[in-house]
């Protein structure tokens, strides 16, 4: 049940390090952004284990040597000396250790209890993104409204007559308010008519504006067609919209289930080889991009937050032994056969498991200074 984020490899030190230094404050900040998430997936593990009346021997924040410890009840909390997460110890989480306490034992415990407890990680991950986007639209969004800024030469809309300064506010009698309803309108029309409703000194008219089709690329690499009118948004005119507790919970759980399906599917795109495996990042990459958000602003550094809480939540359950997926599927093997898998079978399937997953860290790293040696 021990989660580990490995940061220490420097290679051509000098290089990375003077990079990792440029942060400053940012690069720590990025630690203890990592070191939460982590606990966060712990916690998940820790308190549904107390719940379901499974013993938990030892709670840590970071991991490593022990800074302090306090013994509460059955369980010792510590605060270790490497903050890049924490873990859980549980009695008797090692089947093939003898545990006198039989009651409490994780490995006693029916299936259901262990799938549980392994799950509650992942799924802590995932709900604590819920809470950060809950959090958010309650505070308050700034959003970029249906205001017209720079118009491009030779464009549909400087044709049809449209003049930096309007706002759009219909297309097709459908209301428009936010620049991001009026992309996916226009990239969804290619070479269809369409009629915008457009605001100008306090009056109202309509002017037909037909999308010209232009070949991009979608988020995950592949060719598309979009429609476009050659405009730019007004860089000043944000709208801040704020909702009620049960809208914002019911939009930050839409929100997560976005960038969930997202995810999954840019899984997906990497193993058909559609995403380019150079796009895979490590620790490093995640310091540059934390860097990057903090210094954009406080909103969108916890936007960062709660996306890298899904990623680290879906990764979580890859069905890869060692990590909690892997579990989840040994325990589902033993639901469907009703017997466990046996230990020399999980001590191989681990090794595998540990195999791949440093692969993928090394190769995370190469990536990581791959990117640092270009720029």
């Amino acid at each position: 049940m021990l989660t580990t984020i490995s940061t220490a490899m420097i290679a051509d030190g000098s290089g990375i390090f003077a990079t990792l230094l440029g942060y400053g404050h940012t690069f720590f900040a990025a630690i203890i952004v990592l070191g939460a998430l982590i606990f966060v997936h712990e916690f998940g593990h820790f308190i549904v284990a107390k719940k379901l009346g499974v013993g938990v021997e030892k709670f840590s924040l970071g991991f490593g040597p022990k800074i302090l410890g306090k013994q509460i009840g059955d369980t010792e909390y510590l605060l270790s000396a490497i903050p890049l997460g924490g873990y859980v110890k549980l009695t008797g989480e090692d089947a093939e250790e003898e545990c006198e306490d039989k009651e409490h034992s994780f490995a006693e415990a029916l299936v259901w209890r262990r799938l549980a407890i392994v799950s509650a990680g992942p799924i802590f991950n995932i709900l604590f993104a819920v809470l950060i986007f809950t959090i958010v639209y309650m505070v308050g969004v700034p959003l970029i409204s249906s205001g017209v800024g720079k118009i491009r030469d030779a464009s549909p809309a400087l044709k049809a007559g449209l003049l930096p300064g309007d706002k759009i506010t219909a297309i097709d009698g459908k209301a428009i308010r936010l620049w991001d309803q009026l992309r996916e309108v226009v990239h969804n029309s290619p070479d269809k008519e369409l009629i915008f409703t457009i605001s100008r000194n306090q009056k109202e008219f309509d002017m037909v504006i037909i999308p010209e089709s232009r070949k991009t690329k979608n988020l995950f690499g592949e060719e598309i067609h979009v429609g476009l009118i050659g405009i730019e948004p007004e860089p000043t005119a944000f709208i801040t919209e704020r909702y009620n507790p049960i809208i914002a919970t019911y939009k930050g759980f839409q929100k997560t289930w976005e960038i969930t399906y997202l995810t999954v599917v840019a899984i997906k795109k990497l193993f058909e080889r559609v995403i380019p495996a150079d796009t895979i990042g490590g620790p490093i990459m995640i310091f540059q991009i934390a860097g990057q958000q903090a210094k954009a602003g406080i909103l969108q550094l916890v936007f960062f937050v709660a996306l890298l809480s899904i990623n680290l939540g879906i990764l979580n359950l890859l069905p890869i032994p060692i990590l909690d997926g892997g579990h989840i599927l040994f325990f589902l093997i033993e639901i469907v056969f009703g017997k466990p898998v046996t230990a020399k079978k999980r001590e191989i399937a681990q090794q595998i498991g540990m195999a791949m997953l440093i692969s993928l860290m090394v190769f995370a790293f190469y990536n990581d200074i791959m990117r640092i040696c270009c720029q």
